[in-house]
């Protein structure tokens, strides 16, 4: 085998394919990329039993053939490489990089030990890579990052005709956001439990390339994306997912609007006083103001007032910093709403346009609050 290909294109392919690379691979052969050249096409791949990741480059193709090598070492060469074309060949049970006057070898592994990559499963639909991208960075932030409970490490994505919706929770918040989808069949209503991980990556890597694909299996057990010459499988959380869309309630008599930016700011700034396993304080006034404060009178101390136009009773709640701040950070609009049932139960956080519009139902952040002393 021997190609040679723009250092900047290799650089790229070998870094994506990597990215899905296990740390801790279940066999040696796992920590490799395969990567095959014919037809002016170089083609890499990686898998480890659980993601699949796979793509297309073209490159001056001088002999065919397929290696396997070590994926992260290569990545780190390519990286490292001057800026000029890269020549890749298998020399005596060897691969060599060179590059100008940079010249690398590379042990290989045995390619007939590697596993076939699983076959890109039927395609479900399409959607458009960013509304995608966006409704995972924001419900993501809600997905528990505790592996003692894979299931809440996933992300529930329901399917059902041309709506999907991104469900997550990590037991103190629940997050959801529908976005709109072609399906390739107007019926379906099927759903798929999907890492977080694996859906951030997807997220970041595949959906900045324009329309996203989707496929998945008739027996729910794998699920693949597309795009641009890109393509990733993944194998999906087993297991059955909590029944959270109806915990986001219906009717809430207490609401209350602030602009979107002035709230993140205060936020932020009174966090920087609020001690572990503390809470940031909300009083939402019949002044239309909400004032914030966080510590305690006898070591650090903050509080700060924002403009808010409430509806209801006046009501005065906590939540936890980081759980507040990373809900305030994913709202895209202009203005954001706080609606409450009741103090003890959870707050729903959503977005607007305007102060006096309707509040969004796309996204939904639905935070539990901290007990206060009052209470």
């Amino acid at each position: 085998m021997k190609f040679t290909a723009a250092r900047d294109v290799l650089t790229e392919a070998v870094s994506w394919t990597a990215r899905s690379l296990s740390p801790r691979p279940p066999a040696p052969v796992l920590s490799g990329l395969l990567i095959t050249a014919e037809d002016q096409t170089v083609t890499i791949s990686s898998f480890d039993h659980e993601i699949s990741a796979q793509l297309h480059i073209e490159a001056d193709v001088e002999t065919p053939g397929t290696v396997l090598v070590s994926g992260r070492l290569l990545n780190d060469i390519v990286k490292a490489l001057p800026d000029a074309a890269v020549t890749v060949e298998l020399e005596d049970a060897k691969v060599l990089v060179t590059c100008r006057s940079s010249r690398f070898t590379l042990a290989t592994m045995p390619v007939d030990e590697y596993p076939e990559l699983p076959a890109m499963p039927e395609l479900a639909g399409t959607v458009d890579g960013a509304a995608f991208a966006r409704a995972v960075s924001q419900v993501i932030t809600a997905a528990s990052k505790d592996d003692t409970l894979p299931i809440l490490t996933g992300v529930k994505v329901e399917f059902e005709a041309d709506t999907m919706t991104f469900l997550a929770t990590d037991r103190y918040r629940l997050a959801m956001r529908e976005i709109s989808w072609a399906p390739s069949r107007p019926d379906i209503s099927t759903s798929a439990l999907i890492k977080a991980k694996t859906l951030h990556d997807v997220a970041r890597s595949l959906a900045g390339g324009g329309e996203l694909s989707i496929a998945m299996s008739d027996e729910a057990e794998m699920i693949g994306f597309s795009s641009g010459g890109r393509r990733t499988t993944s194998v999906l959380v087993d297991g059955e997912y909590p029944k959270i869309r109806q915990l986001f309630p219906e009717q809430t008599p207490i609401h209350a609007v602030v602009r979107t930016s002035e709230l993140i700011e205060a936020a932020r700034r009174v966090s920087l006083v609020a001690e572990r396993n503390s809470h940031v304080r909300l009083q939402f006034t019949e002044e239309n103001e909400v004032i914030l404060d966080a510590g305690a009178d006898d070591a650090a101390a903050a509080s700060e007032t924002v403009s808010a136009d409430l509806t209801g009773e006046p009501i005065t709640v906590g939540f936890n910093p980081a759980y507040l701040n990373e809900g305030l950070n994913v709202i895209d609009s202009e203005y954001l709403r706080f609606s409450f049932v009741s103090a003890p139960k959870p707050a729903m956080i959503t977005g607007q346009d305007t102060p006096d519009g309707e509040n969004s139902s796309d996204f939904r952040y639905l935070l539990m609050p901290v007990r206060l002393l009052n209470q």
